[in-house]
């Protein structure tokens, strides 16, 4: 970016005048009405998923880039149109922005969010810009999705396995890394850049829809229960249990967390960052034992079968050493934004 556009204020080319630039980032046939016509098609049912991002909470100049902060929030709301089984459709952008926020810094957010979204081919169709005294970024996306195949929080049913798509942990160890950089003095080159990648380049998990419903076709329609774990694992499990009315075991060996975590910092931590660090966007499906399997084996490293549901209402964390006691989980050990 040159000097010039660098020192460009959002409040020295107005309302207008940012709209006009921003409406590059978005279809030209799509933006220009009061609201976006998307078209479906027959026997789909429109999903509509909402997430609000605010600077100081969940992004930071000390931790993201403009880029980084434009790809995390679109991953977030495809991650859970992904969770709803959902293929994308659009998204709408709402920017609440102080008037000293530069226009540079905003065209990079955007930017950030488009090669996010140019993966899956997902335009931006839309949104609005107000002013705020703090940066605010609210995004609302689109997908469809067949009715029968909807992921639902309240489908899971006792003796349902429980899914994890991949390793948990690595966003909030590589949020570690960007606020004291001096404890990765250990790692490998390569193993900080991929920690630090997991925190600002997350990739919603799209790819296992077309898998998980291929093994489904071939049998009785089965119902899934799922969300992302995007408060983290165990935040996932619990809110699947409150909403299906139901418990869980999840065996500590089997949760897939990452060993090069292990010349860093204690087991216990690693279990912390697995279980509430949050953001790595995986998906947690529930779903009965053989097709569960079977969708582990067609996923890449890193998935695995992490425990069942069972009667009750309690969420335990049972460990291989019947010298640890069971532990009980409950979303109050998570994080909460009140």
């Amino acid at each position: 970016m040159n000097s010039d556009l660098s020192s460009l204020r959002v409040r020295d080319i107005g309302e207008q005048g940012l709209l006009e630039r921003l409406q590059r980032f978005c279809p030209p046939d799509i933006i220009g009405d009061d609201a976006a016509v998307l078209e479906t098609l027959p026997n789909q049912s429109l999903v509509v998923t909402t997430d609000i991002l605010v600077d100081g909470v969940h992004f930071s100049n000390v931790t993201t880039s403009p880029e980084d902060a434009g790809w995390r929030a679109a991953t977030a709301n495809l991650s859970d149109l992904a969770a709803m089984g959902a293929f994308p459709l659009g998204i709408t952008v709402g920017l609440g922005l102080p008037g000293d926020v530069s226009v540079d810094w905003v065209e990079r957010l955007y930017q950030g969010m488009t090669e996010c979204l140019q993966k899956y081919n997902v335009p931006i169709v839309g949104g609005d810009i107000v002013r705020s005294p703090i940066t605010t970024l609210a995004i609302t996306a689109f997908g469809q999705v067949n009715p029968g195949v909807i992921i639902r929080r309240s489908s899971a049913q006792v003796g349902d396995a429980i899914v994890v798509t991949g390793i948990h942990g690595a966003s909030r160890a590589g949020l570690e890394i960007l606020l004291h950089p001096e404890i990765s003095q250990s790692f490998k080159t390569e193993e900080k850049a991929a920690l630090i990648k997991a925190h600002q380049r997350p990739n919603p998990r799209l790819d296992v829809l077309p898998i998980l419903q291929e093994i489904l076709k071939s049998s009785c329609p089965i119902p899934v229960a799922g969300m992302d774990s995007s408060d983290g694992l165990a935040d996932a499990v619990l809110q699947i249990c409150r909403a299906s009315k139901v418990g869980a075991i999840i065996e500590h060996k089997r949760i897939p967390m990452l060993s090069t975590l292990n010349q860093w910092v204690t087991a216990e931590r690693i279990l912390q960052y697995a279980l509430y660090g949050g953001e790595d966007f995986e998906l947690v499906l529930c779903l009965p034992p053989e097709p569960a399997f079977t969708l582990v084996q067609q996923l890449d490293a890193g998935a695995a079968i992490i425990g069942s549901i069972t009667p009750g209402l309690t969420v335990i964390l049972q460990y291989e050493n019947e010298k640890i006691p069971d532990q009980v989980l409950s979303l109050s050990q998570g994080f909460q934004h009140f």
